[in-house]
């Protein structure tokens, strides 16, 4: 917890489910001298400042991560930058796709660049299992913010500090956009809509995965890509929990949807390592000190990670459980 003391945070996309959850815990368990939350739209922010009763240890900056310049200001003085400001509906990225460019490709340069120029010691950039193997521009967009701060590490000069790692999860309980709450509107009509009944999902909780990116943060050498172990979840699953006794009815997959997902292909694996309770990627590139992670288990050739071949499950009334809690 002292690692936080006296540090000032930048936290792009601040007003998101993830940004509250993340002020509330550092709030309450650790104590930084700022909080600086960016973001574009200024009623959120106005929403927030209520929430946390105009708290003394938040800033709230409008801006976009688009704009080079009022990044570059935002970063004034920062030590620890969390980036989650994107776009992330999946259907949205596809009918502007420039629009997500912009915002999740272009944006996350921008904020490298800040990053390096302020001489921000830490920055970690919030992924998703969408990036891997992506087959809709939302997912392909968080691919290549990935590699764009993994590869920074190596424009980092030696009069600088910077280090930039990314943490990268599956589904979020409480998430705006989470088909929880469409299962719950729609078990009032008696019936509830799922693509595939084959379909499965990795979950955590918001609280789950803002103490991961915290902890994440702490341990970071810069380059990383963290994945958290995560339980899966059959959808179907969740709709009979969500809404017993209506009915299913299956609609096809979506444009840009996967059946399963992955958070850690055979490829990855071969240059990853596993820990009690999460995997660690580490950079192939040359410049890479592989620091304390060395303690890490190899992972066997072949191995993938992903929601259908998971060995941890939730049933849908685990899940439902977790989700009133």
């Amino acid at each position: 917890m002292d690692y936080w003391k006296d540090k000032t945070i930048l936290l792009t996309g601040g007003t998101g489910s993830f940004g509250h959850k993340f002020v509330e815990i550092m709030l309450a368990k650790y104590k930084p001298k700022a909080i600086r939350i960016f973001s574009r739209d200024e009623l959120k922010q106005y929403e927030m400042d209520k929430k946390f009763d105009g708290n003394r240890y938040l800033r709230f900056f409008i801006g976009d991560v688009r704009d080079k310049e009022r990044v570059e200001r935002a970063m004034d003085g920062v030590d620890i930058v969390v980036h989650a400001a994107a776009l992330k509906q999946v259907p949205s990225c596809e009918y502007n796709p420039f629009e997500a460019i912009k915002t999740n490709i272009l944006g996350a340069q921008n904020v490298i660049n800040a990053a390096i120029d302020h001489n921000v010691a830490k920055v970690m950039a919030i992924s998703t299992d969408k990036a891997v193997n992506p087959v809709n521009l939302y997912g392909a967009t968080k691919m290549c913010m990935e590699k764009l701060f993994i590869a920074a590490n190596s424009y980092v000069g030696p009069k600088r500090k910077t280090k930039m790692s990314c943490v990268r999860y599956g589904n979020v309980v409480g998430s705006r956009g989470s088909v929880i709450p469409l299962f719950k509107k729609q078990s009032s009509t008696g019936t509830v809509t799922v693509t595939d009944k084959r379909m499965t999902r990795f979950w955590l909780t918001l609280k789950q995965g803002v103490e991961f990116v915290i902890r994440c943060i702490e341990e970071m050498h810069g380059g990383e890509i963290f994945v958290p172990k995560c339980p899966s979840t059959k959808i179907v699953d969740l709709a009979d929990a969500l809404a017993p006794g209506c009915k299913i009815k299956y609609t096809g997959i979506r444009p840009g949807e996967k059946i399963h997902e992955c958070l850690l292909t055979e490829d990855e694996s071969r240059h990853a390592v596993e820990f009690a309770k999460n995997f660690i990627i580490t950079p192939e590139h040359s410049w890479w000190c592989r620091g304390n992670h060395k303690s890490g288990k190899k992972l066997p050739d072949g191995f993938r990670y992903t929601s259908d071949s998971n060995s941890h499950w939730l049933s849908g009334r685990e899940l439902c459980a977790i989700i009133k809690e």
